[in-house]
């Protein structure tokens, strides 16, 4: 499971659509309506906000609106009530980290896409965060590089 704090703009075709179906996942685990996953790294930082619930589907509501720009159709009625005003931090460190897993992966499945991020100097973190100083987040689970 990758809930990614980039923005999903950055996303190829098959990533968003992964994107949208482990946020789902997500959002039933901290529901409650799934034993799965209930300790994801991933969803630290939802269940330890203010309400998980309103966080995760603040968190959709963004795939959502860039699944609309691109013209997918994405079911909205799937996203559950509530919203967080207030931006959830995220450390520069991990912004920067998800930045180049993102693009190792795209190197091998969407090199097409990647060359139209070529411009992408400092990449925008995903509606729902603002980012602040510090490094990579303790609760990834960090790759090779």
């Amino acid at each position: 499971m990758r809930i990614w704090s980039l923005h999903p703009r950055y996303l190829d075709a098959k990533g968003l659509v992964a994107l949208w179906r482990e946020a789902l996942l997500a959002q039933a685990v901290l529901a409650g309506q799934t034993r799965g996953y209930q300790r994801h790294p991933q969803l630290l930082r939802f269940s330890r906000s203010a309400n998980p619930d309103h966080a995760i589907a603040s968190y959709l509501r963004a795939v959502h609106a860039e699944a609309t720009h691109r013209g997918y159709r994405f079911d909205a009625a799937k996203i559950g009530p509530g919203e967080v005003t207030t931006p959830m931090p995220v450390t520069q460190g991990q912004l920067l980290y998800e930045w180049s897993h993102l693009v190792r992966k795209l190197h091998t499945r969407a090199p097409a896409w990647l060359d139209g991020l070529d411009s992408v100097g400092q990449p925008d973190p995903h509606p729902l965060f603002r980012v602040v100083a510090g490094e990579i987040e303790p609760w990834e689970v960090i790759t090779a590089q």
